[in-house]
């Protein structure tokens, strides 16, 4: 096994190029047997075995710094950098993440999970190396579909001014970026690169400024070089962006790789290598399905199934709604940032394609445009996982809330996530959402409140936000109240403690008040709040006021959380009565969603716990 002794990427250059090569094919083996058991982002790393070779492979790490955009795909990455033999714990509590983690190696630049920002990060690498007048490589990996946030451009415009050597590589395993000229192209990148070529063209430039007529000689000539290059060439907008072009090259190639990175070096100027990858390249499930494969949870690797099928989703619940009700009404629309399938929105988009708008990654944008829809006249449903949601605040506040428009934002994944740890969890939407003039905030406890409260907010005619978690929905009964603006629900009445519990957490309030009764004689209210803006007051008033001990739970952080807020709301002298339940402030590793929600005590047994202790 060659792995095996691969215990830091200076171990990657004594290979030849045949052991290489088998070097790659047992990456795609275990990389396959581990994601197998504990699910994971399984077609990207596939996509980027070779180049990730190559890559530690042409340059001195971690000296010579690597940025990995998103960094879902770095999975080769940490086998290569000494942690392959805990590669059986990705994923899980306590083992490896699914994502760079400084905490994990110091090959680990940045700790990441959102998309887009590599290049601005590697600039300011570049930048920081050139003002302490240090030596060093600096490379950004991004991929096309990150170049779809303008985050992204906007580095590409600040770096590309030449100042520092940055290199880019955009791995290109989806969009026709540019297509492959041919010897042609092969040719002019092989010697746009050589020094001698470089050196030339600064000479020929100082020569013809010099002449009589110089100026303008030179300016005609580079007038017709660059139509030239539009003509001939794949990397014209980038050059235009300030950054010399190299490739298109086949990303699975790793002798090509290495000689085209090495050409990179040699620049002193700004460079973007154009890699064409496939995703889920060696393995044909994921090959032939690589949207399915991009996150999935464990599967059979012999087939590609999932193991564990999941019952009905939120986002299935919110995907078959917004079908029932665009069917009845053609104003309603929907947008999302590169999640039509995770956020459910698969069937909207299939039937309803001139009404169902993916804006890429690129969540300011479809905020912005949302509102342009709304003014418009139409009634647009932005669906975002919550933790991509937050990059939008600006354009919530400033574009949406500050003009009362009509639209509805469907925050998935609110809450704890789970496997994919820090950068993903949705513990922080209440925080930023629940403050803003004029936007109301609910949380449904069940499938059928979901049903009630997208209703509600599409036909409310102000902006509104519906938070909901990843997994399974929890049946409801078909008779929901209807929703009213800032009212909650009692479910049951009791008369020593008081739960207030907001969305996910009810049916878990509902299970403790029922052990409460049945083993600890104690009687609890269980209070169905549905609004974290605005609150019903009247409600937190006659919780305190009948109640010894008022409890509230909720999936989000304590620090500007739900709680704090009931608590802000409660009558003075009642404050004292109110404990919260919710996530400690602070950033939660990956693990099983379950697990970190009962180590935070938010669970039945949880909620159950905390009332006896305030009761004693």
């Amino acid at each position: 096994m060659i792995l095996e002794k691969i215990h830091s990427p200076a171990d990657l250059k004594r290979l030849s190029a045949k052991k290489e090569q088998a070097l790659a094919y047992e990456i795609r083996n275990e990389l396959l047997q581990a994601t197998s058991a504990t699910g994971g982002h399984v077609s990207s790393n596939l996509g980027v075995v070779e180049l990730t070779i190559a890559l530690y492979s042409v340059f001195d790490t971690p000296k010579d710094q690597i940025v990995w955009d998103v960094g879902h795909q770095t999975y080769v990455q940490k086998m290569l950098t000494g942690r392959k033999d805990r590669f059986d714990t990705l994923r899980q509590a306590g083992g490896l993440s699914g994502f760079p983690r400084t905490y994990e190696s110091p090959y680990d630049l940045f700790n990441a999970g959102h998309a887009s920002n590599s290049i601005s990060l590697a600039y300011g690498l570049a930048k920081a190396r050139d003002l302490k007048h240090a030596g060093g490589e600096v490379v950004a990996v991004i991929g096309d579909g990150a170049l779809t946030g303008g985050l992204a451009y906007e580095a590409l415009n600040n770096a590309g001014k030449g100042e520092s050597k940055l290199i880019v590589v955009l791995n290109d395993n989806e969009l026709s970026i540019g297509q492959n000229t041919g010897r042609l192209a092969h040719n002019l990148n092989r010697m746009r690169t050589k020094r001698f070529y470089i050196r030339t063209k600064l000479d020929t430039k100082k020569i013809l400024l010099r002449m009589p007529g110089g100026v303008s000689l030179f300016k005609r000539l580079r007038r017709l070089k660059r139509r030239i290059k539009y003509f001939l060439l794949n990397g014209v907008f980038f050059e235009e962006m300030g950054f010399a072009y190299l490739g298109p090259v086949d990303g699975h190639n790793i002798k090509d790789l290495k000689k085209i990175l090495n050409q990179a070096k040699n620049l002193d100027e700004p460079v973007i290598v154009h890699v064409r990858t496939t995703k889920g390249k060696g393995y044909k499930p994921a090959e032939q399905d690589p949207s399915r494969f991009h996150g999935i949870g464990a599967y059979d690797l012999d087939t590609g199934e999932c193991k564990n099928k999941q019952a009905k989703t939120w986002s299935d619940v919110f995907g078959n709604t917004m079908m029932e009700l665009a069917d009845k009404d053609p104003k309603i629309c929907a947008v999302s940032a590169a999640m039509i399938d995770g956020t459910g929105l698969t069937d909207f988009a299939h039937y309803y394609p001139e009404r169902s708008f993916d804006v890429g990654i690129a969540e300011e944008h479809a905020v912005t445009f949302a509102a342009g829809l709304a003014k418009g006249g139409m009634k647009p449903v932005c669906s975002i996982y919550s933790t991509f949601l937050q990059r939008a605040y600006d354009q919530i506040l400033h574009d949406v809330c500050m003009n009362d428009l009509p639209v509805t934002f469907c925050v998935d994944r609110a809450g704890i996530v789970g496997e994919d740890g820090e950068s993903h969890q949705g513990i922080y939407d209440l925080a930023y959402l629940a403050h803003i003039p004029g936007l109301t905030v609910l949380a449904p406890a069940n499938d059928k409140e979901l049903k009630k409260m997208l209703s509600y907010a599409i036909s409310s005619g102000h902006p509104c936000a519906i938070r909901y978690p990843r997994g399974a929905a929890v049946a409801g009964s078909e008779k929901v109240p209807e929703i009213q603006t800032g009212k909650g629900q009692i479910l049951r009445e009791g008369t020593d403690a008081a739960i207030l519990a907001l969305g996910c957490t009810v049916s878990m309030a509902e299970e403790a008040a029922k052990k409460l009764a049945e083993q600890d004689h104690i009687n609890a209210s269980v209070i169905n709040m549905r609004f974290a803006a605005p609150l019903d007051e009247e409600l937190i008033a006659w919780a305190c006021k009948n109640h010894k001990v008022v409890i509230t739970c909720e999936d989000h952080v304590d620090d500007g959380g739900f709680g704090q807020k009931v608590i802000s709301a409660a009558p003075a002298d009642c404050r004292g009565k109110i404990q919260t339940i919710a996530i400690p402030n602070g950033f939660v590793r990956q693990g099983a969603r379950k697990d970190l929600l009962d180590q935070f005590g938010i669970s039945a047994e949880g909620i159950r716990g905390k009332i006896l202790e305030a009761l004693r």
